[in-house]
């Protein structure tokens, strides 16, 4: 099975480095010295791994037989494609694989029905479950323990426990504009720093 583990940015410098937008909990695995991906598209590859490096928290690869500038930039936005066993599992039991998670039930902790998991974004920060909707509409749901509280692969299940407003956007707390733009101005009542609200 094919896993998609990352994906090329800018080049870095003049000797044919990139940095890359990791999109495994396993990059020491997945993205190592001597590793042969796939590319999509595939005429860019297979490309094979000769260096690898972290600067600035973002990490940097060279390729075999990308040696300048130039040769890194014509790579830009290559998907990397690893091959993976699809009955292998990580290492850390509280980690999943993107095809693990794909198509699960989103529930509440009560069994209400939220939708299924259609994509999962990898952001720097966190990752993110694009979930549809019955009714067709998505929505995010940030894959963080104190949102996404089980995920039961044998149920081909997530239980989450969203904030107010996540779910069902009538529940968000919202500030009116009259609220800010009276507090822009200064003539707001209340003492400084308070919110004007009643506690």
């Amino acid at each position: 099975m094919q896993l998609v583990v990352a994906r090329i940015g800018r080049a870095h410098g003049i000797k044919g480095e990139v940095t890359v937008e990791v999109r495994t909990d396993e990059p020491e695995l997945r993205l190592g010295p001597g590793a042969v991906l796939a590319t999509e598209p595939a005429s860019t590859g297979p490309l094979t791994i000769e260096t690898g490096r972290v600067h600035s928290g973002r990490l940097l690869l060279r390729f075999e037989g990308v040696r300048d500038r130039t040769a890194a930039e014509a790579l830009r936005n290559t998907l990397l494609i690893a091959e993976v066993d699809p009955s292998e599992l990580p290492e850390d039991p509280e980690e999943f694989y993107d095809h693990q998670l794909m198509d699960l039930d989103v529930v509440l902790a009560d069994g209400t029905e939220i939708g299924r998991i259609t994509e999962i974004t990898h952001l720097p920060s966190q990752d993110l479950f694009i979930v549809e909707r019955p009714d067709g509409t998505e929505v995010m749901i940030p894959f963080v323990e104190e949102i996404v509280t089980e995920i039961d692969l044998e149920e081909q299940r997530a239980v989450i426990t969203p904030p107010p407003g996540l779910i069902d956007e009538s529940e968000a707390i919202v500030v009116s504009s009259r609220d800010e733009d009276a507090a822009a101005d200064g003539s707001a009542e209340g003492p400084a720093g308070s919110s004007g609200k009643d506690d």
